[in-house]
C-alpha cells in the first residue's frame, strides 16, 4: 500500500513534454486517491498543481540559463540548495510506505538529488524522458550535425569528442557534471529507469545501467482530434514545440518557406525571430493549451517534427498520427522506422532543407497519397503510445511493486 507519491522535476510550470508529463501524472494520481507531493527546482507557482490540491515543495530557483554562468556552472555540477532542500524533505516526512518519481533534474535541481535520494534508493522510481541519465549531452549525438553517437559515455573517446555545439569549455563542464552525477547515481545498481522508447535501452545500458532495470513504458497520448482529421483537404504544415535550437522550427521554417507552404508555428522560446525571417509568412501563435492546439491541427495537411538530435519519443508526432495527421519526422528519431511502417509519414534529414522540402511537397501536391497516410496514421499507430488510463495503470502498478519490495526486503 503507498501511503504517497513524491514526483520530483525541475519545472512546475510545463515548458515541455517531460514537465507537462510530470505534472499531469501528478494531477491523475490525486485523481485516483493517492496523497501526492510535487517538489520542484521553479518558483511552484502552478495552478494546475494547486487547482489539484497537490502540495507543492518549491527550492525557488530559475533555469541554469537563467543565471549567470560562472553560478550555473557551478549549481549546475551539484546545487547544494536542492540537495539541502529534499533531503531535509524525506528527513522529516518519509515513511516505509513512501515511493519517489524523479523526473528531471538536469536544468535545476543538478546530480546533487541523487545523493539526497540515498537513502530512499529502494523506493525510487526514475523516468527518462531524455539521455542526460547516461550522456553528457543528454542526447547521444554530435550536436553540430545531428550524427548519433556511438561512444561509451565518459570513455576516453567520449572525452575526446567535440559534440558539444558550445565548444571544448562546455564539454569538459558536461563531462565533469556527468561524472559527478555518475558517482552520486551509481548506474550498475540503478532504481527501475522507465524508458519512453525500447529504443533507448541500448543507449542507456552503455553507460553501465543494467537492462534488467530499464523498464520501456511509452509515454501517454491524447490526440489532438477524436475523429480523424481529413488532412487532404487542408494545406498547412504544422509545428508544435518549443522554439530551441534541439527542436528545430527553424529548420521547419527554412523548408516550408523552400516548399511554398504555408506554416503554422505553436510555442515559444527565442527562436521566434529567426523563424519570422526565414518565412515571413509563417503564422506564429505562441504556447497554446491542447483545445487551442486542436483547433490549429483540424486544419493542417502534416506535422513536422524536425528534431536536430536523436528524439527519444516525439509526443507530439503521435498526437497528430493518432488524429490522422501525417507526420515527416527527422530519420534520427526512435519512433522513425515504426512511422513509416505504419504508414503514418515520411522521415528525412532535416537540416538538408532541400530534402525536407521535397517531403513536405509529396504531401502537399498528391491528396491520394496524403489521404492515406491520414488514414494509416489513424488507425495503424496505437501500438505505438498508450492511453493516458493504461499509462497510469502500468505506473501505479511499477510503483507499488517498488515499496511491496522494499518492505519486503525490510521484513
Amino acid at each position: 500500500m503507498i501511503s504517497r507519491i513524491v514526483q520530483i522535476n525541475d519545472l512546475s510550470d510545463p515548458k515541455g513534454g517531460a514537465s507537462k508529463l510530470a505534472v499531469q501524472a501528478a494531477c491523475d494520481l490525486v485523481a485516483r486517491g493517492h496523497r501526492v507531493t510535487f517538489i520542484t527546482g521553479d518558483s511552484g507557482r502552478s495552478a494546475i498543481l494547486s487547482q489539484a490540491g497537490i502540495e507543492i515543495v518549491a527550492l525557488g530557483q530559475d533555469r541554469l540559463k537563467s543565471a549567470g554562468l560562472a553560478k550555473a556552472m557551478l549549481t549546475g555540477l551539484w546545487n547544494r540548495a536542492a540537495h539541502a532542500m529534499l533531503r531535509d524533505w524525506i528527513a522529516a516526512n518519509d515513511d516505509p510506505a513512501t515511493v519517489y518519481h524523479l523526473h528531471g533534474w538536469a536544468q535545476i535541481l543538478s546530480p546533487s538529488i541523487f545523493a539526497a535520494l540515498t537513502p530512499v534508493r529502494d523506493r525510487l522510481v526514475i523516468s527518462a524522458h531524455d539521455f542526460f541519465l547516461a550522456c553528457p549531452n543528454g542526447a547521444f549525438a554530435w550536436l553540430k550535425s545531428g550524427e548519433a553517437c556511438p561512444h561509451i559515455p565518459l570513455s576516453r573517446s567520449c572525452l575526446t569528442t567535440p559534440c558539444d555545439r558550445d565548444g571544448a569549455a562546455q564539454k569538459i563542464w558536461r563531462s565533469t557534471r556527468q561524472a559527478v552525477q555518475r558517482r552520486a547515481f551509481r548506474p550498475r545498481s540503478s532504481p527501475p529507469v522507465l524508458a519512453i522508447h525500447e529504443g533507448m535501452r541500448a543507449f542507456l545500458t552503455r553507460s553501465g545501467i543494467p537492462a534488467h532495470a530499464i523498464i520501456a513504458l511509452p509515454n501517454p497520448v491524447e490526440p489532438f482530434s477524436s475523429d480523424r482529421i481529413r488532412a487532404e483537404h487542408n494545406r498547412e504544415v504544422l509545428f508544435v514545440g518549443r522554439l530551441e535550437e534541439s527542436k528545430g522550427a527553424d529548420l521547419a521554417a527554412a523548408a516550408a518557406a523552400l516548399a511554398g507552404a504555408a506554416l503554422t508555428v505553436v510555442g515559444e522560446g527565442p527562436l521566434a525571430e529567426r523563424i519570422r525571417h526565414l518565412h515571413p509568412a509563417a503564422r506564429l501563435v505562441g504556447r497554446q493549451n491542447t483545445a487551442q492546439i486542436g483547433r490549429f491541427a483540424a486544419s493542417a495537411r502534416m506535422l513536422v517534427m524536425p528534431s536536430r538530435y536523436p528524439e527519444p519519443f516525439g509526443l507530439v508526432a503521435i498526437e497528430a498520427a493518432w488524429s490522422g495527421l501525417p507526420v515527416i519526422v527527422a530519420e534520427t528519431a526512435l519512433l522513425a522506422d515504426e512511422i513509416v511502417a505504419s504508414g503514418a509519414g515520411l522521415v528525412c534529414n532535416p537540416r538538408r532543407t532541400a530534402d525536407f522540402a521535397a517531403a513536405m511537397r509529396v504531401l502537399l501536391e498528391d491528396d491520394t497519397a496524403t489521404g492515406g497516410m491520414s488514414k494509416a496514421a489513424f488507425a495503424n499507430t496505437h501500438r505505438l503510445a498508450l492511453t493516458p488510463s493504461a499509462w497510469l495503470d502500468r505506473l501505479e502498478q511499477i510503483l507499488r511493486e517498488r515499496v511491496a519490495d522494499s518492505l519486503a526486503n525490510v521484513a
